[in-house]
């Protein structure tokens, strides 16, 4: 199969004295003169391509051009259809979380994850907090060791300023819905 780019000149925008000619069924024809590979093209009754026209002499293929960007474009939307786009969440927490509010978050990490996106998980330190860090890094850890079953940390834990930030994944046999 040859792929052609977006730019192709066909028929009459070909404006080379010669080519080198492919014919309809692959078959290579050989160098001639670019107005008897029109002619050619017309008496069977499809386009001239060039195919690749950065070569000496250019080379031009015989083919139902129309045909062809029909299939193209199809073959582009059938795997646009086919591809998952994977989404980054954040949230967000404080290191002197309540018990509720930890199990709110964790569940949406954990709904993140069932679905395939990936997450971030920010805890941020306002003030005095800045003094108890390891309050937060208990927190942190808490919070990977309860979404152990769903998603594994991709990176992390890091500390940024006044921020500790872990990334998670989906763990791959956690059953990824779409």
């Amino acid at each position: 199969m040859v792929f052609i780019s977006k730019d192709l000149r066909i028929n009459q925008r070909i404006r080379v004295k010669e080519v080198r000619l492919i014919g309809p069924e692959g078959e290579q024809i050989g160098v001639i003169n670019t107005q008897d590979a029109l002619q050619k093209a017309e008496e069977s009754g499809l386009d001239l391509v060039e195919v690749a026209g950065q070569t000496s002499p250019p080379v031009c293929r015989i083919m139902d051009y129309s045909k062809y960007k029909y299939e193209q474009e199809k073959k582009e939307k059938e795997a646009r259809k086919h591809q998952k786009t994977i989404h980054l969440k954040e949230i967000k927490i404080k290191p002197n979380i309540e018990e509720h509010d930890y199990q709110v978050k964790l569940h949406h990490l954990k709904r993140f994850l069932a679905r395939g996106d990936k997450a971030k998980l920010t805890m941020i330190f306002r003030g005095r907090e800045m003094s108890h860090l390891d309050i937060g890094k208990k927190v942190m850890n808490r919070m990977i060791a309860d979404l152990n079953e769903v998603g594994e940390v991709e990176k992390g834990p890091m500390m940024e300023g006044r921020a500790i930030m872990i990334h998670f994944m989906a763990r791959p046999s956690a059953g990824v819905k779409k």
